[in-house]
């Protein structure tokens, strides 16, 4: 839900109709935040199981129903292969028009908050929709306030009710290539982070604004010019973590070449990256800089 947030927005802003889908059951969570979003003119973003499903959400979403609607479809041999999902079985839907969600829904996607949206059901009918924040989930009924305290993204039925959960996933952007970079990928996924790795400064710098808080980035690399610039690009986001790879004389040689362009507070930059615990080998210098990366992400 969080990668189709900014085009849901748009669209609203243009008073486009949007139709929004997303998977009730069965539910991976590695699939619990994904979401379908549909414009009139068939127009389709988001990844909900591989695609498979698109055709038929998009059929319904062309018939621009006043209100949302339950969907169960049925998986053929073929969409199993493409969608994980076994065989004749009867995953479940929910589609909804934007505008029958709260607008808040939107912005705070984007601003990567947790968030709780409650479709309330009259059979197969959306007849309305809630939606909760961490400023406003005390309002909402145990449940939810349980579901939504585990701080992982679900979808569960209840009754007359569809909860869906979706809490950000902390990205993490290496700037950089090797055999550590590796290293610190590895550590990050099975942290359950998103990991982009990429050298190219012309390319991190879209990566790196789309950063929040909640995310990280590590630079490195032995060429001064391209490092430096992925280092800029990180201090202009909203990053919460910046570890800086590489020598004191590296060191010194990117704070020369950000002072030069006017940059000149880089209290952000925890270089040299990773906490002191005499790593050696890349997988020692993952884990002390992931560690470093938790603690200040933690306000530890």
């Amino acid at each position: 839900m969080y990668e189709i947030a900014l085009s849901v927005s748009a669209c609203l802003r243009s008073k486009t109709r949007a139709d929004i889908a997303w998977m009730i059951s069965p539910n991976p969570s590695s699939a619990a935040t994904d979401a379908l979003l549909v414009t009139p003119g068939g127009g389709r973003i988001g990844v909900l199981l591989g695609k498979t499903f698109d055709g038929q959400l998009a059929e319904v979403a062309t018939r621009q129903l006043p209100t949302g609607r339950i969907l169960e479809l049925s998986v053929s041999e073929f969409e199993s292969v493409t969608s994980g999902l076994a065989a004749q079985s009867k995953p479940r839907f929910i589609i909804v028009p934007a505008h029958q969600i709260s607008a808040d829904l939107w912005p705070a996607l984007l601003n990567r908050e947790r968030i709780a949206l409650v479709a309330h059901l009259d059979g197969t009918e959306v007849v309305e929709t809630s939606l909760f924040t961490a400023q406003t989930i005390a309002l909402a009924d145990s449940k939810v306030v349980d579901l939504f305290n585990k701080g992982v993204s679900v979808v569960v039925e209840e009754g007359d009710q569809v909860i869906s959960i979706y809490a950000p996933i902390t990205k993490l952007v290496i700037a950089g290539s090797g055999v550590i970079a590796e290293a610190l990928a590895a550590g990050a996924m099975s942290l359950g982070w998103q990991v982009q790795i990429e050298s190219r400064p012309e390319m991190v710098s879209g990566f790196m604004a789309a950063l929040s808080p909640l995310d990280c980035a590590v630079i490195m690399g032995h060429d001064v010019e391209s490092s430096s610039r992925c280092l800029a690009s990180a201090l202009e986001s909203d990053v919460g973590y910046i570890g800086a790879l590489g020598s004191k004389k590296m060191q010194e040689n990117r704070e020369d070449w950000l002072a030069y362009r006017d940059i000149t507070d880089i209290s952000r930059v925890h270089g040299p990256a990773g906490f002191d615990i005499g790593a050696q080998t890349p997988a020692e210098i993952a884990i002390s800089i992931l560690a470093q990366a938790i603690n200040v992400l933690k306000g530890s």
